[in-house]
């Protein structure tokens, strides 16, 4: 295979082995949030697997719980009394009961299934938080030391040395502030309080849309006013927050995680975003493996960057994920009785078809995007 010949083996062991890890951790936590809450709401647990497919590894509990570990290491589940899949598809010969899914309150089905992407987030808050506080953050100044010649910067009128202070009205501490602030930007104007030799300018600049490489091959369109920095002239050190700041940072940096990933979404549908920056299981691992090689603390943010995009993902609409159920759940609620079983199984079949689609859309990026290099 062509992907092996082009990196070391070591490199392809290392990126499948940082996947797996990366996969185990954010799925056990994702499937945590329903165990602990179905548990807590009174519903029986059959089985808790980390992997699909034939059982590796296992034991049952006190409580008559199966936990399992699947040979096929690309999501898990929890499966409820009253289930017929892993998915939780009701069981239509199932006996409804107190101590199944179906029998439970609506409300009690609720929290159980958004307990899943909850967790998620959770787990990226606490990643982010222990980041912060415990390897902190380099010190990083807002200061432009060069202006790209043919950049919104250059033609706005700004200067090697100054110093960005507000961006629309939201106050600049850092470099990456400015980074973050311009993520989500279009080719609109811009108002900018910049600091020169002591004193404050208003100036107002229109940025660019260019396309560079996201590290796997694929270009990706990104919003650029045309400035760098230099890191080395930043004072040295890095600067740890206290556990609180730290909490509020990662809640912070978990926000702008999901709002980032909506936003590019929603430009994938309006069309104005290709859709072969998606990435697969491949493109994630090699992600994974490069992160890993950069040390532990690196590989624990991408961590965390990934459960963002999970619990996100699992919050869509769509039958097969949490948010097809809690979609289940509002239309319940609203017609004051529940999907029949045969709506129910053939939305699960059309949910089922559009991941199956969704896949062999990310997974033929990928072949592209770093097999055919």
């Amino acid at each position: 295979m062509q992907f092996i010949f082009q990196f070391p083996a070591y490199a392809v062991l290392v990126s499948t082995l940082a996947y797996i890890m990366a996969v185990v951790v954010i799925v056990f936590f994702h499937e945590l949030g329903h165990f602990l809450v179905g548990r807590w709401c009174g519903v029986k647990i059959e089985a808790f697997s980390i992997g699909f497919g034939r059982e590796l590894a296992g034991f049952t509990d006190k409580h008559g719980t199966r936990w399992k570990l699947g040979w096929l290491p690309l999501g898990g589940y929890v499966k409820f009394e009253g289930d017929a899949n892993g998915a939780s598809l009701p069981d239509a010969n199932a006996k409804v009961t107190e101590t199944s899914l179906q029998g439970a309150k609506l409300w009690k089905r609720f929290l159980i299934v958004l307990a899943g992407p909850v967790a998620n987030f959770i787990l990226s808050i606490v990643i982010f938080a222990a980041a912060y506080s415990l390897v902190g953050m380099p010190i990083s100044q807002p200061r432009v030391d060069e202006v790209v010649e043919d950049g919104a910067a250059k033609a706005a009128g700004l200067m090697a040395g100054d110093y960005i202070r507000k961006i629309d009205g939201t106050e600049i501490k850092s470099f990456g502030d400015i980074q973050d602030a311009m993520v989500l930007r279009q080719a609109a104007p811009v108002a900018l309080v910049v600091e020169r030799g002591g004193q404050n300018l208003d100036i107002t600049l229109t940025p660019k849309i260019v396309e560079i490489e996201d590290g796997l091959g694929t270009k990706v369109k990104v919003t650029q006013i045309g400035i760098k920095h230099d890191a080395r002239l930043d004072p040295e050190g890095t600067e740890r927050l206290n556990p609180v700041a730290a909490l509020g940072k990662g809640a912070e940096r978990t926000w702008f995680v999901a709002g980032t990933t909506l936003h590019y979404i929603g430009k994938i549908f309006m069309g104005t975003e290709s859709s072969s920056q998606l990435h697969g299981p491949f493109g994630v691992a090699k992600v994974a493996g490069d992160t890993a090689s950069m040390g532990v603390w690196p590989f624990v943010f991408f961590i965390g960057l990934i459960s963002v995009s999970i619990g996100l993902v699992n919050l869509f609409p769509i039958p097969m994920l949490d948010g097809g159920h809690l979609l289940f759940y509002l239309i319940e609620g609203v017609m004051g009785r529940p999907v029949s079983p045969v709506a129910q199984e053939w939305s699960f079949r059309i949910g089922l078809s559009a991941i199956l689609m969704l896949m062999v859309l990310v997974t033929t990026n990928d072949i592209f995007t770093i097999f055919g290099h």
